[in-house]
């Protein structure tokens, strides 16, 4: 009579491999200074009846200086093909100079100011509408605190996600 069987939660639908295997560039500006940053940690769903996109962004990060002034941001996803760009972008700052160019990327702005890179295969514009930081005392699960050895922890951003962008075709690239 059980019509389901079990199955792996990464399997449910690409945004697992998207966000945790292919991994992602937030990008934000306060209108003097644009930076993007790699990140494989994320969530996409409904909240508040609304499309939203979750990202999680270390103080220590110049994208969140720029993410604290910006009331948007963008989630972009690259191809396999920029591997080495998403490598650079995380492991690099961004606070002395322009961090899309050394990575070989070209940042458009949408009509309404928000960066993201050109090379994109989808992009997400969004609006911030919440922000928290994590906290130590509320981890049910200790072993997570590992992921903060110098108690460094990020502050999460729900957003709306106002509009998405989806490549053409790959013809299409700078």
């Amino acid at each position: 009579m059980n019509e389901f069987v079990p199955i792996d939660a990464a399997c449910i639908d690409g945004v697992f491999d998207r966000i945790g295997k292919q991994w992602m560039l937030i990008s934000a500006t306060d209108g003097k200074h644009t930076n993007t940053m790699t990140a494989s940690w994320g969530c996409l769903g409904v909240l508040w009846n609304k499309p939203v996109a979750v990202c999680f962004i270390r103080p220590q990060r110049y994208t969140y200086t720029l993410t604290e002034k910006a009331e948007h941001l963008s989630l972009a996803f690259l191809g396999e093909a920029h591997r080495a760009a998403l490598t650079y972008c995380g492991r690099n700052s961004g606070r002395d100079g322009d961090k899309f160019a050394a990575a070989g990327l070209h940042c458009v702005m949408t009509e309404g100011g928000v960066p993201y890179p050109a090379e994109a295969e989808l992009v997400l514009i969004c609006r911030k509408l919440y922000a928290d930081d994590l906290k130590k005392a509320s981890f049910l699960d200790a072993s997570l605190l590992s992921n903060y050895a110098k108690d460094d922890f990020h502050r999460v951003y729900i957003c709306e996600i106002e509009q998405a962008l989806v490549r053409k075709s790959t013809q299409d690239l700078p």
